[in-house]
């Protein structure tokens, strides 16, 4: 599965560890939320990199005490057409104030690379060998937004506002 972070498909250094595998030492290691939650204690003695794979059919709350301890949170799209995710997202970015890796994983296609960005992902597994080439390309091909995200760029009524406040006032007729 092509991966893609920093606008570029690069090699993933995380090795996804089964839940009953033992963690290698030294090694990036990316965790079941079963298995992670179970372990909390002794893993944060782990003297490299931690990841979770984190299901959508589970509260990000419950995930709030170990963010400081995770340098990836793999959020998962069972399908395209389920968007819990998303909303994960945008809770740890800023209701949690996470700032670590938020990576797409599962069904994760082109048109969504976008939507992803906006909501806080950072990084992603994709489906296809082709979207993931595609992806420098697909996030520019909108450059103006109605609604305001996680990336805070601007969106259309704050140009809207900035545009009236910088216009000449009117002139008004002599009487």
């Amino acid at each position: 599965m092509p991966f893609v972070r920093g606008g570029k498909i690069v090699a993933d250094e995380f090795q996804r560890v089964d839940d009953e595998a033992p963690i290698p030492d030294g090694v990036p290691a990316l965790l079941s939320a079963k298995r992670y939650l179970a372990e909390a204690g002794v893993l944060a003695t782990r003297n490299a990199p931690l990841g979770v794979i984190w299901p959508n059919s589970r509260t990000v709350a419950d995930l709030a005490p170990y963010l400081d301890k995770l340098t990836t949170i793999a959020l998962v799209f069972p399908s395209f057409r389920d968007g819990r995710a998303y909303s994960q997202a945008r809770l740890l970015r800023q209701r949690y104030k996470y700032r670590g890796e938020l990576r797409a994983t599962g069904q994760v296609l082109r048109d969504q690379f976008l939507f992803m960005l906006r909501a806080g992902f950072t990084a992603f597994e994709a489906a296809k060998d082709s979207d993931a080439a595609a992806f420098p390309e697909v996030i520019h091909r909108y450059t103006r937004y109605y609604q305001s995200s996680v990336d805070r760029r601007p969106v259309i009524a704050q140009e809207r506002r900035k545009e009236d406040e910088e216009a000449p006032a009117p002139r008004r007729a002599a009487s």
